[in-house]
C-alpha cells in the first residue's frame, strides 16, 4: 500500500504538480470532479495553486499517497469555519490515478480523511459524487448514507449533465 501523508502548509508547494497530474488523469478518465475537458496538467496546476491558502490557514487539509516517489491519489478534508457548523467537515477531490485503481487506495484516502475529521472534532460529514458512479459504490459500501439524488447537478468533463448524489456519515 502506498504511503499517505499529509501534505503540511511548507511541502504543499512542491507536490502541486504531482497532484496536478492525478487531477488531470481524473478528468482525462471522465471523472465529475468539477472540471471539463480539455483540462491538462497546468489547468490542474493551476487549481491546485488556489487551494494554497486554505491548506495555509487549515480550513483545508490534503493528502497524497505515494508509491515509489510518484502521487498516485489524493483526498481533501474541508473543515467548516462557520461556529454554527464546526461539527461537520466536507470529503473532497478523493482520486486515484488510472494506473493505481482496484487496489483498495481509494478506501484507504476515505479512511485516512475520516479518522482525521474525527480527530479535528467533526461529528458530520457530506460529500457528493456522480450518480451510478465507482465512487458512489465505494461511499455507500464504507458506511455512507445516500440523502438524496440532484438531477442534472453538474456536466461530465465531455459536458453531458449527470444526477449528483449527496452523502453523509456520522463519527463518533
Amino acid at each position: 500500500m502506498p504511503t499517505i501523508t499529509r501534505l503540511t502548509p511548507r511541502v504543499y508547494p512542491g507536490h502541486v504538480d504531482a497532484l496536478a497530474e492525478v487531477l488531470a488523469d481524473a478528468v482525462a478518465h471522465g471523472a465529475s470532479v468539477g472540471f471539463r475537458a480539455p483540462f491538462g496538467p497546468a489547468d490542474a496546476a493551476a487549481w491546485w495553486r488556489t487551494r494554497e491558502p486554505a491548506v495555509r490557514d487549515g480550513s483545508l487539509h490534503v493528502w497524497a499517497a505515494v508509491d515509489q516517489e510518484a502521487v498516485i491519489g489524493t483526498v481533501s478534508l474541508a473543515l467548516e469555519p462557520k461556529p454554527n457548523g464546526r461539527h461537520r467537515a466536507e470529503v473532497l477531490k478523493l482520486m486515484v490515478h488510472s494506473r493505481a485503481r482496484g487496489r483498495g487506495l481509494g478506501r484507504a484516502l476515505l479512511a485516512t480523511a475520516e479518522s482525521a475529521a474525527a480527530g479535528s472534532g467533526a461529528t458530520l460529514l457530506l460529500l457528493d459524487t456522480a450518480s451510478g458512479s465507482p465512487a458512489e459504490r465505494l461511499y455507500a459500501s464504507a458506511g455512507w448514507t445516500r440523502y438524496g439524488v440532484v438531477p442534472g447537478y453538474a456536466t461530465d468533463p465531455a459536458g453531458t449533465l449527470e444526477d449528483c448524489s449527496f452523502f453523509f456519515k456520522r463519527l463518533g
